[in-house]
């Protein structure tokens, strides 16, 4: 029996670093788990968490086009911020790339994150442009 759940790591994405895909779809419902911000390029972690967080949603408009959506459709973004401290500057490279779209979303600070250096993560739930 064929599952009704569709995996995959688009290219030009970041490598996962366990075992996961970073897509999750059934039918019209996409779940991209926690991604850092990872050059997809390099392999490397980008700088700064405005750097980070940019690559991130970057990331995610790379995921989404791959499953037949975009940022507009996204529903709830979960962000893993490791310091609090870094919240404003999180928000305003945020704003940059989301525009005025504004998902649900919810903002955690964390200890430690399973990716070394990364400043924070992210995921998020989306339906797809048309069903």
């Amino acid at each position: 029996m064929k599952s009704r759940v569709e995996t995959l790591t688009p290219p030009n994405t970041p490598t996962p670093i366990g075992p996961y895909s970073h897509i999750a779809k059934v039918g019209e419902h996409i779940s991209i788990g926690g991604t850092a911000g990872v050059d997809p390029a390099t392999g490397q972690l980008a700088g700064d968490v405005a750097t980070q967080t940019r690559q991130i949603l970057k990331s995610f408009t790379v995921m989404l086009e791959a499953v037949g959506s975009d940022l507009r459709h996204v529903t709830h973004i979960n962000i893993f911020l490791l310091r609090m401290s870094d919240f404003e500057t999180m928000n305003a490279a945020y704003v940059e790339i989301m525009g005025d779209r504004r998902p649900a979303r919810t903002v955690i600070g964390v200890q430690e994150l399973p990716k070394a250096g990364a400043l924070l993560t992210m995921s998020l739930t989306a339906v797809t442009r048309e069903w």
